[in-house]
């Protein structure tokens, strides 16, 4: 039986998978990754790296990052605790959805998670107070290799839910993107 179900959205490549939980009266056991299974939905590389964050305020904002090649990331973002707008963006050069975002809510109640893929920003605003994360990444961070794209970006217009009440001054310090901007390529 499969742990998951995949799911397709607009943008090429971005996956939502929802954990099936196996139940009873002690509880439930939800599988958070499985190298076979999504390997279906684009998962083709080892796990690098596992980060946990914790958001302490409902409406803050990260975001919106990514890792430029060779160092690209694929993620698998999930949320264990609270409630979450994940945000991705599709940055790939020459992509039909270049600059098209996508976002789910994100919580331990849905089960869903967001496999997303290289050549993708991403980036979420919390729903609840006290928001934790789990994200899984292909490629371990490279300070040289990091970018982000501004969250207020009128190009991308991604319509957050809540007003912004917090952002870090490197987030909120992202440029706005220059109409000649190429994307990113592999």
């Amino acid at each position: 039986m499969s742990r998951f179900a995949i799911t397709d959205t607009p943008l090429a490549s971005l996956k939502v998978i929802e954990r099936r939980r196996l139940q009873d009266d002690r509880g439930f056991l939800s599988r958070l990754f499985c190298g076979e299974e999504l390997g279906a939905a684009g998962w083709h590389a080892p796990i690098a790296q596992i980060n946990h964050t914790l958001t302490r305020r409902r409406g803050a904002l990260r975001g919106m990052h990514f890792q430029q090649a060779p160092h690209a990331e694929m993620k698998l973002v999930n949320c264990i605790r609270g409630e979450v707008f994940d945000v991705a963006v599709d940055l790939r050069a020459g992509s039909p959805t270049f600059l098209r975002w996508h976002a789910e809510r994100l919580s331990p109640d849905n089960g869903r998670a967001m496999l997303i893929p290289e050549g993708f920003a991403h980036g979420f605003q919390a729903l609840t107070d006290d928001c934790e994360l789990v994200y899984l990444h292909s490629h371990a961070y490279v300070p040289s290799s990091e970018g982000g794209v501004n969250a207020q970006e009128p190009r991308i217009g991604i319509e957050w839910p809540l007003p912004v009440t917090d952002q870090s001054d490197r987030d909120r310090g992202f440029a706005l993107l220059s109409a000649a901007y190429p994307g990113l390529t592999a």
